[in-house]
């Protein structure tokens, strides 16, 4: 019985649907393991080839992120070490780019918070 290799984890893309890297190839598409989304390799390679390593953030659609936009959020998300949750559909105004996991610096409702691209789609 042989192993897959190192390679071939590191060429399945992250899920489209959530943005997870929990995926893996099956006959002719990729499947997400977390949410069960399914989809074609030739499409997951295309989107790697248009927003291939530039440096640009991008959002969940893949339209370039800039400071001062206008962003939604795609998913309730959970604030980490609190309580809160941050709403589906909340509208972030004026937003900062910066370097790192979390690319987006802003505030909700007054609370400075770092979000993921991932989980923002611009407005």
């Amino acid at each position: 019985m042989t192993q897959p290799s190192d390679a071939d984890e590191s060429d399945a893309p992250t899920c489209p649907a959530c943005a997870m890297a929990n995926v893996y190839p099956d006959g002719d598409s990729f499947i997400c393991a977390d949410c069960a989304h399914e989809w074609p390799q030739a499409a997951a390679e295309v989107a790697n080839a248009e927003h291939a390593d530039d440096g640009v953030i991008r959002d969940v659609n893949g339209a370039p992120l800039a400071d001062g936009d206008d962003v939604v959020l795609i998913k309730s998300l959970k604030v980490k070490g609190s309580s809160a949750v941050l709403k589906q559909g909340t509208k972030i105004r004026n937003i900062r780019l910066v370097g790192g996991d979390h690319e987006v610096d802003c505030k909700v409702d007054g609370t400075g918070m770092l979000l993921k691209a991932c989980y923002l789609r611009k407005s």
